[in-house]
């Protein structure tokens, strides 16, 4: 689309961003010879009919906010226009980077400049309220930092304006999870105090390089959300105060904007706000369970009053069903780095779905078994397995056979697969990673899908690179056939695909095998690898299967896909 002329007007130069709902191009305005960015739709092409047109919507809905609020430092609207059936949003262009990229690359970001930070956003948000606009969507990918210093808001996708009925379906769960405050998990009508909550989670993610409440899948975050408390923040200086104020789960008794807006400007000279005190309540020690475990230590301290998390049944971890052997090949021994920081993390052999060659990797060959290609054979399903049975819904995605079910899966993703495939999880969780199979046949043809919080790698491709090197070491007569770059979901992503022989002392489906995997990074960070092998006879069915699982495919967790 490089060069293509929109509405007559805006040429279309390069993307210089993209998330869930659409691309963002720099554009150049041909009748008022000025740069422009242009939010494109993207997510209209991927969703079915009866979803296209809420996201239209949608994004009429985040033209309308924006133009509604008059301020600095959020980012003007100049057009909305219509192109090729879908909205697009002609904006203010902000050459600079969002507050997300600046944490992933520097780790963190110093207390009184992230104060800094937030004090813009909070102005932001305060001329927002008072035009009757809720953003409902604030977070790190949101924040932008311009080059010339400045902070803007933008992205008001998913904005309540006041008076309009709502654009979502009964009971959705609109935002980042991440970032949701706990009325707004609750099914509680959001509120001013909704957004500087998360204004707050924002900030923590700032100073202290991760979110306070994410965990392994969108559930236990929306839980810890809920129930939890956020852990002391380290590095958060003077900010301190005004993030554990504007973290309280109960609104009410949070600060109210101005007050925040005084606290941060102190905290932005390095001063503690002496406001801030009145929010720190009593503290007590109890027992607190940790988040992976279920266990606890002594002496952590909580609130008086506040209430202890319910933690459920302790977590309990994931084995395949026939694995012989580790899962995952860890090299090298793990570096302490001392008291104050973790242990760095030992470097994984991803399997990512290598599968059936490796008998200390797959064993058994458990994974998602292909159906036959046809006009209304969803194929034969496969007996009941022991696991956990993913929901199922009826509506088809564009490219999908319309006999496909959807498959809503515990990890935080949903997949279209014929009718009675079944799930089998994968290894145990390792730093993050986890995976799970569904197959008709026991592991014969497949799918896999790999879901990692916690990415060893900046980028897919550098990962799959990696892999690529360590499976032509393993894998019997390994030939690739491709290795590329490519866009999938808007976000940069690598496309593998590579033949081998199976040996029968790893699996009960020896022979030639072929195997392609689509992998990418999500603007919060987490890697999906979508994967599909099937015997090399039957390559051209599983191909088409694999295009139409892509088409099907969506990640519902923090900052979507």
């Amino acid at each position: 689309m490089q060069g293509q002329l929109i509405s007559g007007r805006y040429r279309l130069a390069d993307a210089i961003g993209s998330g869930g709902m659409g691309r963002v191009w720099r554009a150049h305005d041909e009748v008022l010879h000025r740069a422009v960015a242009i939010k494109e739709l993207t997510a209209a092409l991927y969703v079915s009919e009866s979803d296209q047109e809420r996201l239209l919507a949608r994004t009429r809905a985040e033209a309308r906010a924006a133009a509604r609020i008059n301020h600095s430092a959020v980012v003007t609207v100049h057009d909305v226009l219509e192109h090729d059936g879908r909205p697009w949003i002609v904006m203010e262009l902000v050459e600079g980077h969002s507050l997300a990229d600046a944490v992933k690359e520097n780790g963190r970001v110093e207390p009184t400049e992230a104060a800094r930070i937030g004090l813009w956003v909070l102005r932001a948000l305060r001329a927002a309220h008072s035009a009757g606009v809720l953003h409902r969507d604030v977070k790190p990918g949101n924040v932008l930092l311009s080059e010339d210093g400045r902070v803007l808001l933008t992205d008001f996708g998913i904005a309540q304006i006041e008076g309009d009925s709502t654009i979502t379906r009964t009971g959705e769960v609109v935002g980042s999870v991440d970032y949701l405050a706990p009325e707004r998990v609750r099914g509680h009508d959001p509120g001013p105090s909704s957004d500087l909550w998360a204004l707050a989670a924002t900030l923590y993610t700032a100073v202290e390089g991760r979110s306070p409440f994410r965990r392994t899948s969108p559930l236990g975050t929306m839980q810890a959300v809920v129930e939890e408390e956020a852990a002391d923040p380290q590095h958060a200086g003077a900010l301190a105060p005004v993030i554990s104020a504007l973290l309280r789960k109960d609104p009410a008794t949070r600060p109210g904007a101005a007050e925040a807006e005084q606290m941060l400007a102190e905290a932005a000279e390095g001063r503690r706000p002496s406001a801030a005190q009145v929010y720190v309540p009593t503290q007590h020690a109890r027992y607190e369970p940790d988040a992976r475990t279920g266990a606890g230590h002594a002496g952590a301290a909580v609130p008086t009053g506040a209430q202890t998390p319910v933690t459920g049944t302790p977590y309990r971890p994931m084995t395949g069903p026939t694995t012989s052997g580790p899962l995952y090949d860890i090299s090298g021994p793990g570096t302490g780095a001392g008291p104050a920081r973790p242990p760095r993390r030992r470097r994984r052999l991803r399997t990512l779905a290598l599968v059936v060659a490796i008998a200390a990797i797959i064993g058994g060959g458990t994974a998602v078994v292909l159906h036959k290609w046809g006009p209304g054979n969803g194929g034969t399903p496969a007996a009941t397995s022991p696991g956990s049975t993913p929901s199922e819904s009826q509506r088809p995605e564009a490219g999908v056979p319309s006999s496909w079910k959807r498959y809503e899966d515990p990890l935080g993703f949903s997949l279209h697969l014929p009718a009675g495939w079944e799930r089998e999880v994968v290894g145990k969780e390792v730093d993050g990673l986890q995976q799970v199979d569904y197959t008709p046949d026991g592991g014969e043809h497949f799918v896999r899908i790999a879901v990692d919080t916690s990415p060893d790698f900046a980028n897919a491709y550098d990962h799959m690179v990696d892999l690529d090197q360590q499976v032509a070491e393993r894998l019997v007569a390994y030939e690739k056939v491709f290795l590329k770059r490519n866009l999938y979901r808007d976000r940069d992503g690598s496309l593998w695909e590579y033949t081998w022989d199976a040996q029968a002392k790893d699996t009960p489906f020896p022979g030639p095998r072929r195997a392609i995997d689509q992998a990418y990074i999500d603007r919060d960070g987490t890697e999906y690898a979508i994967y599909m092998s099937s015997p090399e006879p039957d390559w051209a069915t599983a191909r088409k299967q694999f295009t139409a699982v892509l088409q099907g495919w969506q990640a519902s967790g923090s900052g979507g896909s």
